[in-house]
């Protein structure tokens, strides 16, 4: 039996790894490729071909596996590994009698700047992108009011270039109102349904904002095709549909998604990326950034958005690949100049009046509201989306045409929800001077009015935002929240404007300056815009960034500290995480959030898995690996001495054990009762190395063949997996997976193994501490969703009823939407509701698969 020794970090706790044994048998022990083994026996070993071959198969065959976490304590080990093999392939190209030739100088140059030539790239073809739907979305949100009779394809701002309030040229579609709202709803509801079908037949990814999503891909999870051409394709072609259909979403956080899909595939496109996850993960980070700063106008804030929000591993070169890509993407998005104006966004705006110590007292009302406003919308909004997983999952397309066709039917009354939520922002920052007012915003008569309409257009978006993010088109909640925020703070402005005016002597006015304007109802709805963005994303240094860079007004970036410090103390005392991290927890991702601190006070024993399924290292067949595949679903096996003294030897891969039976069976002709071996000591007959390509077999020399009856998988195990003492705290493990991103941790003890513990492992104790600490009956709330899908259901078959009866059977409500001669299925005229299943994916069997 080969003994095993363990480091010891400290004297109360330790974090041991497995060494070699000290034996000379044990010198001979193959260590599997991806492991740093050689850096740790201090001398430099010749990696062959075949070997590096092996590995990239291995490493194309993981990339493929979907919703799997990858383990980047390994990725660093085969990035070493590539390293060297393409050090020893080309040296004898690049030197040249003994020395460096140019050709090496030359090659090492084209490498180093291989990131910054990518994120060069990345960054124009994201500036392109985000001006293409800037100019489209203004016009799609135009062509609802009105055209332009000189060119149909400009927008009412291009048409009626240098005028101040319309031309001639824009026309409305009637001079009736009732005409016009009725085409206002008809180009809502066609956009929305075109932009749900193209996401439900070509790209279900495309839907939603993506930002939870790629907080997870960027931590190490695996979801193929989120990121990939169609997704871009489909996202930049139905976003601009579903704003322009007036619901209640955003292009800011959809704008994040296609950022991270172009950058993952022009770096796809380059060798050092394609390998490498770690690498990727700079280049998203920097997308995210990127993106993030086309949206806002703002190269810092994207930077600081991707540091605080998006990434778990932000080092040094992460930001200034982050920098450089925001600033790539921003100067192109400047160059085109999509509004004309030299604005990167409509709602840029600046200010030139000061503010005084006063109205902290109100913007601190500001922050109160931005902080209740994130706690209540993410509240409801989870209810909202548990009862659409629960009952809508079918009715995709349906639901999405009646959002945007209720939201128009709603909204068109009201001066600020007719118009696009940017636009209305625009209006709202305006300071009120020169000639520069919005159907009389200004005027003191329209006070009483125009505060009715703030309040109304405030309470209803409110409703639609909770009701619509989440439904399956391209759907970011930055806008809608900022356009909420902006229409209170508003308010708040026009009710301070008067109580200054009507008390203009009050000992607290005395800071105001005698005939000249004193309070500026635009720098309210500015900050409320702030506190609403803050409140809902629980972010904080990055929206002062942006809120900064959108002005450019030094003088307010204390108040905006002032609002979102509020905000932040009042949004984490009625939870923690903003929308996307509870959109995180609510689809059931495996993903530990850095900025939350953890103190369970138990040992990692607690919480470990004791049951495991172990591998000998020898004993076993071929035939009983391949029974072990088919009926476990774990990702990986502890391989142990035997399984009664369980002495912990190593670790090997689902994936690893499969393709070497696979590539036994398939070269080696390796027979069933094949016995395989994971430690080279313990193998003392002829083998057949899994790593090693053979020649082609043939009849002749099959005999001489099937008599090695053992395959050596030792080259495929992992020697030094990362192991733990038993009486380790939970907290300090749950570290271990957030700095270093293993996907397994083993509990060993004396060398014998006593479980392993998984991400998932810790988030089913963090949840299961999290009930018990704060209890919650269930049962009401689905009661209450019962009845509402009741009455829903009971509308839908009257709907049915009513257009069978009107159009002889001609039209009936089909599954997603109106189909010609549709039936419906179901005894109550609707489908039964599906399942509560997950986020809107195609089933993966890799769903199954447990992080073991």
């Amino acid at each position: 039996m080969i003994r095993r020794t363990s480091s010891i970090v400290s004297a109360a706790q330790s974090i041991s790894r497995p060494s070699l044994p000290r034996t000379t048998s044990a010198r001979t022990l193959s260590r599997r490729l991806s492991a740093l083994s050689t850096a740790e026996q201090g001398r430099d070993e010749t990696v062959t071909s075949a070997d590096q071959a092996v590995a990239e198969e291995i490493a194309e065959i993981k990339r493929y596996e979907d919703f799997t976490t990858l383990d980047w304590v390994q990725d660093a080990a085969r990035e070493q590994l590539r390293r060297k093999a393409r050090r020893q392939e080309k040296a004898g190209f690049f030197e040249r009698e003994g020395g460096i030739g140019w050709r090496r100088r030359l090659w090492e140059s084209y490498d180093a700047a291989q990131g910054w030539i990518v994120v060069s790239l990345i960054g124009a073809a994201i500036g392109l992108n985000a001006a293409f739907l800037n100019i489209i979305t203004e016009w799609l949100s135009d062509i609802k009011l009105g055209y332009c009779t000189t060119a149909f394809y400009l927008n009412e701002s291009f048409c009626c270039w240098g005028a101040e309030d319309g031309c001639p040229e824009w026309h409305r579609w009637s001079s009736l109102w009732p005409i016009n709202y009725f085409l206002y709803i008809v180009f809502s509801t066609i956009f929305a349904l075109t932009s749900a079908r193209l996401v439900k037949s070509f790209a279900p990814y495309a839907a939603g904002s993506g930002i939870s999503e790629i907080k997870c891909i960027i931590a190490g999870f695996v979801m193929k095709g989120f990121l990939g051409f169609w997704t871009l394709l489909i996202k930049s072609i139905s976003l601009p549909l579903a704003i322009a259909s007036g619901l209640s979403v955003g292009k800011e956080g959809p704008s994040v998604h296609y950022a991270v899909c172009t950058g993952n595939i022009i770096s796809r496109m380059f060798d050092k990326y394609k390998r490498n996850a770690a690498k990727t993960r700079e280049i998203l980070s920097a997308c995210a950034a990127a993106g993030v700063a086309v949206a806002f106008g703002s190269p810092i804030g994207g930077v600081l958005f991707s540091l605080e929000e998006m990434s778990s591993y932000f080092p040094l070169k992460t930001m200034w690949r982050s920098y450089f890509c925001a600033l790539v993407a921003t100067a192109v998005l400047a160059a085109m100049n999509p509004f004309r104006t030299g604005q990167l966004v409509m709602f840029q705006v600046k200010y030139d009046r000061d503010w005084h110590f006063f109205e902290i007292v109100f913007y601190v009302i500001i922050g109160v509201f931005g902080g209740l406003y994130g706690a209540f919308v993410i509240k409801w909004n989870l209810r909202a989306q548990a009862f659409r997983k629960k009952y809508l999952t079918k009715y995709s397309i349906l639901e999405a045409t009646l959002l945007a066709t209720f939201t128009a039917v709603l909204c068109y009354p009201n001066m600020f929800l007719r118009i696009d939520m940017t636009e209305s922002m625009e209006i709202l920052f305006l300071e009120c001077k020169g000639g520069h007012d919005y159907d009389e915003l200004c005027d003191k008569k329209n006070r009483l009015s125009m505060t009715m309409s703030l309040a109304i257009a405030t309470i209803l978006r409110v409703f639609l935002v909770i009701i619509s993010y989440g439904c399956k088109v391209p759907a970011g909640i930055f806008v809608p929240s900022m356009a909420i925020g902006a229409s209170f703070g508003r308010m708040v402005g026009i009710l301070v404007q008067a109580l200054h005016e009507s008390f203009p002597s009050s000992k607290f006015f005395a800071a105001c300056e005698p005939d000249v304007p004193c309070i500026t109802p635009g720098t309210y709805a500015f900050l409320g815009a702030g506190a609403a963005l803050s409140g809902i994303m629980h972010i904080t240094v990055s929206v002062v960034v942006i809120m900064f860079e959108l002005t450019g007004a030094l003088t307010y970036i204390l108040p905006t500290m002032i609002v979102v410090g509020v905000t932040k103390a009042v949004g984490d005392r009625f939870g923690k995480g903003g929308i996307a991290d509870r959109m995180i927890w609510f689809n059931g991702f495996p993903f530990l959030d850095n900025k939350e601190g953890h103190t369970f006070g138990v040992p990692v024993s607690q919480v470990m898995t004791t049951q495991l399924k172990t591998l000998p290292a020898a004993g076993l067949q071929v035939r009983d690996i391949e029974q072990i595949l088919a009926e476990s679903k774990y990702s990986g096996f502890p391989i142990v001495s035997d399984s009664t003294s369980k002495s912990l030897l190593g670790y090997i891969g689902r994936t690893e054990l499969r393709y070497a039976i696979d590539r036994a069976r398939k070269e080696q002709m390796a027979p069933l009762h094949a016995t395989c071996t994971f430690s080279a000591s313990a193998s003392r007959t002829p083998s057949l190395s899994c790593a090693t390509p053979v020649s082609a077999q043939t009849f002749d020399n099959i005999p001489s063949t099937a008599s090695q009856t053992a395959v050596d998988l030792s080259r495929l195990v992992d020697l030094t997996p990362l192991t733990v003492h038993p009486r380790l705290p939970l907290e300090t493990v749950m570290e271990l997976f957030k700095k270093m991103g293993p996907r397994v941790i083993l509990t060993e003890y004396r060398g014998r193994l006593m479980g392993l513990v998984t991400v998932k492992d810790c988030l089913k104790y963090q949840f299961k501490a999290e009930a018990l600490e704060n209890p919650r009956d269930e049962s009401r709330l689905d009661e209450q969703q019962e009845r509402l899908w009741a009455l829903v259901r009971g509308v839908a078959n009257w709907v049915v009823r009513k257009l069978a009866r009107d159009t002889g059977g001609v039209v009936r409500l089909g599954e997603d939407g109106l189909a010609s001669n549709g039936r419906v299925s179901g005894p109550d005229g609707l489908p039964s509701p599906g399942p509560r299943g997950g986020y809107n994916r195609p089933e993966s069997p890799a769903l199954e698969l447990e992080e073991r």
